[in-house]
């Protein structure tokens, strides 16, 4: 399958880094699968993202930098709300803005697929998370205490009005 180009957003940093942001394709489970792991302690494996590509309700989002996949995004589309579910961006790469277009990105698409609200769940410790969605206009709303199976970490759940 082609690749097409979601959005031309420019990304802040530096001027030479201009990814392609693109549908999740099978094509690109493996290396999905591969950056899941450097980014997670408890990765989704190859199996689930193309369980997540087979899903009507489900949609996910590719960054490339010259054919190298350097981040992913996705999100459920449960009747009117988006649930953000995945979001990572290889170590490389992070503090550029990436992160930041893939979500925007993937509310654009939310919006268009009639979700009128967005929420998510984000380790309450990982602060450059919870800045970026804070500066995005998400809101904590709640605390699930010991979500992260791996760690017992608390979850901030987070909702927006789209």
């Amino acid at each position: 399958m082609q690749k097409h180009r979601i959005n031309d957003r420019a990304c802040s940093g530096k001027a030479s880094i201009v990814p392609t942001f693109s549908l999740m394709t099978m094509d690109d489970v493996p290396e999905v699968a591969a950056l899941e792991k450097i980014c997670f302690p408890t990765p989704w494996s190859e199996k689930l993202f193309v369980n997540e590509i087979e899903n009507n309700n489900s949609y996910f989002l590719t960054a490339t930098i010259k054919d190298k996949l350097i981040g992913y995004a996705g999100f459920w589309l449960i009747i009117d709300e988006a649930h953000i579910v995945n979001l990572a961006v290889h170590p490389e790469f992070r503090r550029q803005g990436i992160g930041r277009i893939l979500i925007e990105n993937i509310l654009d698409m939310a919006k268009q697929k009639g979700a009128l609200k967005a929420t998510l769940e984000v380790r309450e410790t990982n602060t450059p998370a919870n800045l970026l969605y804070e500066r995005l206009g998400f809101v904590c709303v709640a605390l699930r205490k010991g979500y992260y199976a791996d760690t017992k970490e608390h979850a901030m759940v987070m909702w927006m009005d789209l």
